[in-house]
């Protein structure tokens, strides 16, 4: 019956308001900031249930677009009440909490909301008084200020701000806190010194947290009743102090058997202990433990019959002094687990369907590492033998691909899983919702699998009779600002591959159809994220490509606030070389064309790209690449040069030094298939220093690749201008010998060897 169930009207009415908000609950001020109506006031049970699911339609729902200002309309708890709330992944900022902090909340879920800095932790303090429940579980940078290290605005855009570690934080005056998940906290927290103020823990969970000495966890030995270790290294101390947390009802000091090497094993001496000491004990995960033999009775010594779960039966045999079976026991990925008599009602285990479900449902939520595992096995048994509980199977899947939207490891799990619970021998059982879910989690892997088909192609040959509608059909997958996430990786390569290698109007075309904007508007989404991913990476190099040679594609790029996304791209990841390479690539596409290089002559970009003919960033390449752009600037003149500082002296000096610091035999991550751009700032004598840095990369490409590119200087009339440049009065004597060897180059290259289409 459940299954024919509609959607409760109050589904209804959350999900129409969260779709629609400026025309139900709220307004917009300014065309930007939400404002709840003065007339609306809402009570606690409405308001969690808005903000919690605002938090699952952002996960998952493609065609939702968050609002960067939703939670400003819980910021007065005089219209709205929160009281529970769930926030998880990069939805979450520090404004975001800052602006509920009037709320008197009593229960606050932080779920690797890793945009969160110590910001937050001052906002924390503002829940103290009503806070019973907290997790910052993955809330990595948290613990984490800013530290500027102050100097100029040009500073500041090649040192950005340091990250500092805060340990002065402490859970004092967190008087009601009892349930408390620190879990995959970052390194260095003093962890004992944080806690110490908490005078009456009920639940803590220290995954992934490494301490050698656990004992200050004896100061809540009387009110502790749940403790999870997970992928903490254990030692005999450890044991120790945990059996002295009598009231234990939840003990979880499982691992991650492929994390690391691992020294601790489980003896039957330990097992013992847990049983003897820890008399309430309901739930206990071992998972991924190193089992000693002695712990199970052999195969011979199993009682004959049902299995069965009473602990005098049990086949582990510390267990058989249990006064009641367990509620769970978590043996995933051990020995014990396979053995007929477990003393559970549940057990997580690999060894049939209902243990590898229970896997699914117990890992879910915070490790995304063994959920995984754990739904390639239930993939192999719907493979091979038969899913006999397909709508909890099913549930437990898309619940999983929502909790881990962003790790892949869950994501990429073998899609035909739900091939094999969709199938004919499964179809007599029919759930409405679980359809829906089906069919939009399979059209989004089509997109994904038809990107990757298209992969295969040699690109963009095959592709040239369909070359405008490829190109239309990936812009409109990109084009959501929130697309799933390996598809979008995979449409930018492809955007990329098909304007790399194309002639100027097809990327004339391709940028009149929105390419220029899309891939903007993808970075700029990047950059507000703090991510520099793949993605990012190939945005950059795909606008490198697209303008090449192609002024109009470089005009929508300035005219896009291009120049303010490179800016800002450079500060925040000043480390990330390639990604400086394709943006500096991309300028100098920019420089090439003359009636838009006075939009490059400004005090602030003449100094960035003064101080990046210093870098060592990926070999040569972004020296190179800031030279050229200033080389193209320099051609102009000197009247042409509209600041006062730096000095056009001054660059041309720091100029002359770069080219003099490069190794001539570098190899190249580049490819030119024109040197027009280059031969044009040969006969000049405005700018000797330009002069000289086209010489040299002529001089390199012909040196090192001379296959390539002999033929093209010859092809394009190189030689005559070379030959001219030697006889010019102006040029710096270094510069005619370069041009010499050029030519010297190009002679010895057997002209009937020569491939001039390459």
């Amino acid at each position: 019956m459940a299954s024919d169930t509609p959607e409760s009207l109050m589904s209804l009415c959350t999900d129409f308001c969260l779709r629609n908000l400026d025309g139900t609950l709220g307004y917009l001020l300014d065309k930007e900031t939400l404002r709840l109506h003065p007339d609306i006031f809402l009570p606690s049970e409405i308001c969690d249930r808005l903000v919690n699911e605002y938090v699952e339609l952002v996960n998952a729902a493609c065609n939702f677009e968050p609002h960067e200002s939703f939670f400003s309309l819980f910021s007065d708890p005089r219209s709205t009440r929160l009281t529970r709330i769930h926030l998880r992944e990069d939805l979450v900022q520090d404004q975001d909490l800052e602006a509920i902090r009037k709320q008197d909340l009593v229960e606050l879920y932080l779920t690797n909301c890793e945009k969160l800095s110590a910001k937050s932790l001052q906002t924390l303090r503002s829940f103290s008084h009503t806070l019973v429940s907290l997790s910052l579980f993955g809330c990595a940078n948290i613990f984490y200020e800013e530290e500027n290290p102050g100097g100029c605005e040009d500073e500041c855009l090649v040192n950005p701000t340091c990250q500092v570690l805060v340990k002065d934080f402490t859970f004092e005056g967190f008087s009601r806190l009892r349930f408390l998940n620190l879990g995959r906290m970052i390194d260095g927290v003093p962890v004992e010194s944080l806690l110490r103020p908490l005078n009456s823990l009920a639940a803590l969970d220290l995954s992934g947290i490494q301490t050698s000495d656990a004992a200050f966890l004896t100061q809540w030995k009387d009110s502790l009743v749940s403790l999870v270790l997970y992928n903490m290294d254990l030692s005999d101390d450890h044991i120790r102090v945990i059996v002295q947390l009598h009231k234990l009802r939840h003990l979880d000091i499982s691992r991650d058997r492929l994390s690391s090497y691992y020294k601790f094993k489980l003896t039957r001496k330990v097992l013992s202990l847990f049983v003897q000491k820890l008399g309430n004990l309901m739930s206990l995960d071992i998972s991924g433990h190193m089992i000693l033999e002695n712990c199970s009775i052999s195969k011979m010594d199993e009682e004959a019959g049902q299995t069965s779960i009473e602990p005098s039966k049990s086949s582990i045999m510390p267990f058989r002094a249990l006064k009641r079976p367990l509620q769970f026991l978590g043996l995933f990925e051990t020995s014990l687990c396979r053995l007929t008599h477990i003393p559970a009602y549940k057990v997580s285990g690999d060894k049939n369907e209902e243990q590898v479900l229970n896997a699914i449902e117990a890992y879910t939520e915070h490790r995304p590492e063994i959920t995984s595992r754990a739904i390639n096995l239930l993939f192999d048994i719907a493979r091979i033998e038969r899913c006999n509980q397909l709508l909890r199977a099913l549930k437990l899947y898309y619940k999983s691909i929502f909790v881990s939207k962003k790790d892949e490891l869950v994501e990429d799990s073998p899609n035909n899983l739900i091939n094999y619970l969709k199938n004919s021998k499964y179809r007599g059982r029919k759930e409405i919702k679980l359809q829906r879910k089906s069919a939009e989690f399979l059209l989004v892997q089509v997109q994904r699998n038809c990107c990757l088909t298209l992969c295969n192609f040699s690109i963009p040959e095959e592709l040239e009779f369909q070359y405008r509608r490829v190109n239309e059909l990936l812009l409109s997958i990109l084009n959501p600002t929130r697309q799933d996430e390996s598809i979008q990786r995979i449409a930018v390569h492809l955007c990329n591959a098909l304007v790399c290698q194309v002639d100027n109007d097809h990327k004339e075309a391709v940028g009149k159809m929105g390419f220029v904007v899309t891939m903007l508007k993808l970075i700029q989404k990047k950059l507000l994220d703090k991510i520099c991913d793949q993605v990012m990476e190939f945005s950059w190099s795909a606008l490198w490509n697209i303008t090449d040679e192609t002024p109009d594609n470089c005009e929508m790029f300035l005219n896009f606030n291009g120049m303010k996304l490179f800016l800002d791209c450079l500060k925040e990841f000043p480390e990330k070389q390639e990604l400086h390479r394709n943006m500096l690539g991309l300028l100098g596409n920019v420089a090439e064309v003359k009636e838009l290089r006075p939009q490059l002559m400004t005090s602030q970009f003449i100094s960035v790209f003064s101080n990046l003919l210093e870098s060592k960033a990926d070999g040569i390449e972004v020296s190179y690449n800031a030279c050229g752009v200033l080389s193209h600037i320099m051609f102009d003149g000197p009247e042409a040069w509209g600041i006062c500082e730096p000095q056009r002296e001054e660059v041309e000096e720091r100029m002359w030094t770069a080219i003099q610091s490069w190794d001539v035999n570098s190899r190249r991550n580049i490819n030119y298939r024109s040197f027009e751009p280059i031969l044009r700032l040969l006969p000049q004598g405005i700018s000797p220093v330009s002069q000289h840095w086209a010489t040299w990369a002529l001089y390199n490409l012909v040196s090192v690749y001379p296959d390539k590119y002999c033929p093209l200087l010859i092809k394009e009339g190189g030689m005559p201008l070379l030959r001219d440049m030697i006889k010019m009065a102006t040029a710096r004597q270094e510069t005619k010998e370069m041009a010499r060897k050029v030519i010297e180059h190009c002679s010895n290259f057997k002209e009937e060897n020569m491939d001039t289409s390459r």
